[in-house]
């Protein structure tokens, strides 16, 4: 007894005196290949190398050595002994290394990205790049960066991939993301976190562990040849293998991938590229810790859905976070897996018998742990299970997550609505005023998104004030109206922003339009254009061209080139004011129609801000969004819901580029957008709301299955005019995806929006903050609002056809369109909207056509909304439209459908069943199969090519008519001609009547 205390005394007091003991071992022999600014990459056993290659890539807070700790706890030892080519990314101490605590995360990914490319060079061989921890998230990025070249397969050990999923010891994942809202850029990557910091916190998130490991320490310290094996591992552990964290990587890594939750979304951005691990494509080896508190189970399988073009497989070890890759079980299990995993990959082994592919969305069996990761932290130090507790507590979680996410988003909503309701005619309200609210709130974080680049919003005000000098410079002032004809672009962007800004108006034409009957419908006398529509803008008669953007590149032609303008000489007049616009200005001029058609929409400060903070609100954006707009920027979905909502929002805009973009402008047979692309960007830029117009998702729907769709992001479509069984196949095919759908009126202020998408179709209820809106009693024949006795409008019931009328404000009731008063009191106002609505009995608005929409057929005025519905429920069909055929001076209600499969046929019998939910005398005389049912470039059905077919030819199989009892059956010739002479025939007997 007395040689044992003795023992333990002297061992005790070397311990004090040195930190630890002394155990000779030596480090396995490397030589540093080359020497960086932000690494350095050491070849193990360089003498001896051969067989697959394999680099091996640290965390940011611990150093190389954990791979090589000591002599017996060496991952390198064992891969080179089992015939691998071990190399290491050495990051080094960024508190010791020049600059070194002003790294961020590009520059270690990139850093591992070029560490390939020399190993490459000098092995010929393709490479094996694994990670542990957050090394492991480097290697995820770095070959997402280089989209799988020259990656042989990836490795990674309690790698988190979803952060969603909760933090460490079952924290939940709202604690952090709100937590890390809340810190200021400034503040957040301002300090680097110490070695000695980071270190406290692991063994704060396993206190267990550590307690028992000092424990057994201090009972055996009368042991020293037994302690000596473990000396090394705990001197690592415990003091050596730590360092610091720099502050710009903390704050990059705490905002992209804890707050964001990046790694599954896409969109982060390393360099200057956007990069999303759905690129990887490459074979993944991911070990999950199945009592890991620090990277536990599930946010390291998020791998699976956030990189679906990869073969994923598993190695499920009853191993904490270090246990992985440290200590006798890493050296027994883990490292001789991953060596016979690197050989197998190479034909010269078999498949581990730990590692098991995962197919679909399964997950490999894991061992059941008594009360999870913390109970079996328990079960060590005591012996006893804490499952009941630990069931209890994920209720408990379970009920606060939901009660938390209700709670954030009215927190986060309700001052945007609160805002909205403020808003009056003259205060101060704009584009350019939200932009450079968000500037100052987040500069340094991404803005737009496009062609796979990154801008910050920093970046986006500085080009935005020098568009505005040059637009100062050609004389432009304060409501002037200029005109904007550029394809869709960053510098149109900067373009509507600066006009903004200056408080002038921006007219946008379309390319794809008539951009010089836009121009004089508008009254416009100036033009600014980009390269590509140059020469159509120097065509146009009395106005003043410009050219903005693509600096340096191609023919200039003649206009005037804006970019050679230099901002900085540019004196600013006295009379500017940044963003002087008010909420009743005039801020942006669009079109829509062609021909005789055109009409030009004239949208002011206030309505843009109500689609804004609509849009915000009710899609309940934030700065972890990315809005996805397809359309260009002179399409009104895209000015006023995505870009609109991701400015008032915080989120992200990304603009679609290439052949997923769909531009607008005059009508044109269907043109597909390419779903690959669409994925590819969607996956890119993290997409979480993509905006849509009309049938335009109908190609998406249509597509075969994309491996980048499984498990994406996106979680609302938003938009308008999308077809009720179009909706409901979005949802069934993109769940848990869902469509929120907004109707705006083209004259007044009113905004109704479908929240709950629980009635495909319906257009739901009065947006918050918008204008009131009720529904009236309206002479369809004579084009009026139906009076009572009274001599004011008569407000419709529940299920009654009426015209959807906005009141207008006081002080806009002289700009107005359409405008009547003494509606239903005295003096008071309304915009008829020009829209035809029912409302059911739980307060739900259903659009039922457009004035221009409706059909005159000698029974009398029919909508197109009711047979459109009830034949777009049918599960064969994928497109309806309705229209009317002139059949003297009258039309015939008919229906044109094309089919989801062009095997499928069309049942007479499915037809007369659809259409017994709709009133008799709103039926068509007609139904029709087409191929294609024509649509606008903005994906809006288009009817005037059908129109003017007529009546087609009997006898194809493909028409149906309604016989005299209500049912409909296959044309035939007899049939054809009585139902012209019949349509003739009535409207001879309703002019008679008239006379009368």
């Amino acid at each position: 007894m007395g040689a044992r205390l003795g023992s333990t005394a002297q061992n005790a007091l070397e311990v004090a005196r040195f930190g630890g003991f002394d155990t000779d071992e030596d480090a396995s022999p490397c030589e540093v290949v080359t020497e960086q600014r932000v690494y350095r990459l050491r070849h193990y056993f360089p003498d001896a190398a051969g067989g697959p290659v394999m680099l091996l890539v640290p965390p940011l807070m611990i150093t190389a050595e954990v791979y090589d700790i000591s002599s017996r706890v060496s991952a390198v030892k064992v891969l080179h002994d089992l015939g691998v080519d071990p190399w290491v990314v050495d990051f080094g101490a960024p508190e010791r290394e020049p600059g070194g605590l002003e790294r961020n995360i590009s520059d270690h990914v990139l850093a591992v990205s070029d560490a390939v490319d020399r190993i490459r060079k000098a092995t010929g061989r393709d490479v094996h790049l694994a990670g542990y921890s957050q090394g492991g998230m480097f290697v995820y990025q770095a070959a997402a960066y280089r989209r799988s070249d020259g990656i042989e397969s990836i490795v990674t050990f309690g790698s988190p991939a979803d952060t969603s999923r909760g933090l460490p010891f079952g924290l939940p994942g709202w604690l952090a993301s709100e937590g890390v809202e809340r810190i200021p850029d400034r503040v957040l990557g301002g300090f680097a976190v110490p070695g000695w910091v980071t270190r406290l916190g692991f063994q704060v998130l396993s206190p267990v562990k550590s307690v028992r490991s000092r424990v057994d320490f201090i009972l055996q310290l009368h042991d020293r040849e037994r302690l000596a094996q473990r000396e090394r591992q705990r001197r690592f552990l415990e003091r050596e293998g730590w360092v610091s964290w720099p502050g710009p990587a903390l704050a990059e890594f705490l905002r992209q991938f804890i707050q964001h939750n990046r790694m599954l979304t896409g969109g982060f951005v390393i360099g200057d590229r956007l990069v999303t691990l759905a690129d990887i494509t490459c074979p993944v080896l991911t070990f999950v810790g199945e009592v890991d508190e620090i990277a536990p189970p599930p946010m390291v399988r998020g791998i699976r859905r956030a990189a679906p073009r990869a073969q994923v497989y598993e190695a499920s070890l009853r191993a904490g976070h270090f246990g992985l890759v440290v200590g006798g079980l890493a050296i027994a299990q883990t490292w001789p897996a991953v060596a016979s995993w690197a050989l197998w990959r190479e034909g010269e082994d078999e498949l581990p018998e730990i590692v098991a592919p995962v197919a679909g969305d399964e997950e490999a069996e894991t061992a059941d742990l008594p009360g999870g990761p913390a109970g079996y932290g328990l079960q060590l130090a005591a012996g006893i299970g804490t499952s009941a507790a630990r069931s209890a507590l994920r209720t408990a979680a379970r009920v606060a997550r939901g009660s938390r996410q209700l709670t954030g988003e009215a927190a986060q909503n309700l001052p945007r609505l609160a805002r909205l309701e403020r808003i009056q005619s003259d205060t101060r309200m704009s584009m350019g005023l939200l932009l450079d609210e968000q500037a100052r709130r987040r500069p340094g974080e991404v803005f737009f998104l496009y062609q796979g680049r990154g801008h910050t919003h920093d970046a986006a005000r500085r080009r935005i004030d020098a568009v505005v000098r040059g637009l100062i410079h050609i004389g432009v002032r304060h409501g002037d109206a200029v005109g904007v004809l550029m394809g869709t672009r960053p510098t149109a962007l900067a373009l509507v922003a600066a006009l903004s800004r200056l408080g002038a108006v921006a007219v946008l034409l379309r390319p794809d339009g008539d951009p010089a009957a836009e121009a004089r419908l508008s009254g416009i006398t100036r033009v600014i254009a980009d390269p590509e529509h140059a020469a159509e803008a120097a065509k146009l008669d009395g106005v003043q061209g410009y050219l903005l953007g693509g600096a340096g590149r191609g023919d200039r032609g003649t206009l005037m080139d804006m970019e050679r303008i230099d901002p900085a000489r540019v004196e600013l007049p006295g009379w500017y004011r940044p963003n002087p616009g008010r909420a009743g200005d005039l801020a942006f001029v669009v079109f829509r129609g062609d021909g005789e058609h055109l009409r030009a929409s004239r949208i002011t400060n206030r309505r843009w801000a109500l689609s804004a903070f609509g849009t915000a609100s009710s899609a309940a954006l934030s700065p972890s969004d990315t809005v996805y707009s397809i359309t260009p920027l002179q399409h009104p979905s895209a000015l006023l819901m995505s870009l609109g909502g991701a400015v008032a929002g915080g989120a992200r805009l990304a603009l679609a580029g290439g052949s997923a973009a769909v531009p607008g402008g005059e009508p044109s047979p269907h043109r597909d957008i390419d779903p690959e692309a669409f994925w590819d960007e969607a996956r890119r830029y993290g997409v979480t709301v993509a905006s849509y117009t009309w049938t335009l998702l109908r190609d998406l729907v249509n597509a075969p299955p994309n491996p980048a769709e499984r498990h994406h992001a996106i979680r609302l479509f938003i938009g308008s005019g999308m077809p009720r069984g179009l909706w409901r196949r979005v949802e069934e095919r993109f769940a848990p995806a869902r469509v929120l759908e907004f109707y705006a009126s083209t004259e007044g202020e009113a905004v109704l929006v479908n929240l709950s998408g629980k009635k495909p179709g319906s257009l739901g209820r009065p947006l918050p903050g918008s204008a009131e809106v009720r529904l009236a009693r309206y002479d369809l024949e004579n084009g009026r609002l139906a009076e009572g006795p009274d001599g004011f409008a008569v407000r419709c019931e529940p299920g009654e056809i009426g015209m959807l009328l906005a009141r207008v404000r006081p002080s806009a009731a002289g700009s107005a369109s359409r405008v009547v008063r003494g509606v239903f009191r005295p003096e008071d106002a309304w915009t008829i909207t020009g829209d035809l609505f029912r409302r059911d009995a739980d307060g739900d608005y259903w659009l039922v056509g457009r004035e221009a929409e409706l059909i005159g057929t000698a029974e009398g005025i029919v909508p197109p909304g009711p047979i459109r519905d009830a034949l777009g429920d049918l599960p064969y069909v994928d497109t309806v439209a309705v229209y009317g055929i002139p059949a003297g001076d009258t039309e015939l209600a008919a229906a044109a459908v094309s089919l989801r499969d062009a095997e499928e046929t069309v049942k007479a019998i499915d037809l007369t069943e659809a259409l017994l939910r709709v009133e008799p005398e709103l039926r068509p005389a007609l139904v029709r199969v087409v191929d294609e049912v024509p649509v606008t470039a903005g994906r809006r059905l288009w009817t005037a090519p059908l129109r003017e077919e007529g009546v087609p030819a009997a006898g194809d199989g493909l028409t149906y008519y309604r016989d005299r009892s209500g049912a409909y059956r296959p044309l035939t010739e007899t049939a054809r001609r009585r139902l012209l002479r019949g349509a003739a025939a009535r409207e001879t007997r309703s002019r008679a009547s008239h006379r009368r």
